[in-house]
């Protein structure tokens, strides 16, 4: 049973196919990140895609994220959670922390093997929620 802070998350209803709506969404963005060559644009794609599965399945769980400092820090964490995967939260933080690089200390520099590596490993979690929700 994961365990979800009032300070990050609110309970709330959502019905099944608001739940497949936010995954759609996820395979939405992760896909445009597969046909892309920009690494800018693989990375943060593949990013966002990781951040709406852990809204999908939080969301499966009956709780809204709320828009807090380290939101999304706690989205990943939870996701973790949800599919018992620790690797999440390594690597989960690891490009939350290059995302933070790039947006608030002027960019950052992600090289096409990191690139691969985060697309493969978000499309890895993506199956996995897909999986989780049947």
């Amino acid at each position: 049973m994961t365990n979800y802070e009032n300070e990050y998350f609110q309970k709330t209803k959502f019905a099944p196919e608001q739940v497949l709506q936010f995954l759609a969404s996820a395979e939405k963005d992760l896909g445009i990140a597969q046909n892309s060559e920009i690494a800018e644009v693989v990375f943060k794609f593949s990013y966002d895609a990781l951040i709406k599965i852990g809204i999908a399945l939080i969301a499966k769980d009956g709780y809204k994220v709320r828009s807090q400092t380290g939101h999304h820090f706690r989205i990943i964490e939870k996701l973790s959670q949800i599919l018992a995967n620790e690797d999440i939260v390594i690597i989960g933080n690891k490009m939350r922390r290059e995302r933070n690089i790039d947006l608030y200390s002027g960019g950052s520099s992600i090289s096409e093997k990191d690139n691969n590596e985060y697309r493969s490993f978000v499309l890895n979690n993506l199956h996995k929620a897909k999986v989780s929700l049947e």
